[in-house]
């Protein structure tokens, strides 16, 4: 699976971006999707996950309400809204697949996409 992030940039505090992530390869629809993101001089972190289904979901406590994840299965494509965005949230994003179920864990994904760059300002 060869996987594609797209959608990030420069915004300010408060905005709203969406992040794609288009996958070719191997039955994209059999994979469980998780996005993750690493600041700089941290380590990656998990950000959400959605079933290869999309009928289940998992965040990370610090995006839980501001962030959604879904997916278009028939597009090859997995979503991340982010909404009221802070300036903590600001990173490279990461989009990875695995073909067993949900895991908030990076080294559990099967393949990974090269990161779209998020920067918020205050």
């Amino acid at each position: 699976v060869q996987l594609q992030a797209s959608g990030g940039g420069l915004v300010q505090a408060g905005d709203s971006l969406r992040l794609s992530c288009a996958a070719s390869g191997r039955t994209f629809s059999s994979y469980a999707t998780g996005w993750f993101r690493q600041a700089p001089g941290k380590e990656r972190e998990f950000v959400a996950v959605i079933s290869w289904s999309g009928g289940n979901t998992y965040y990370a406590g610090s995006v839980k309400g501001r962030f959604t994840i879904s997916r278009d299965n028939a597009k090859n494509t997995v979503y991340l809204q982010m909404n009221s965005l802070k300036p903590e949230d600001t990173a490279v994003y990461y989009c990875a697949v695995r073909s067993k179920g949900l895991s908030s864990t990076p080294a559990l994904y099967d393949y990974w996409g090269q990161g779209t760059e998020v920067t918020v300002s205050s």
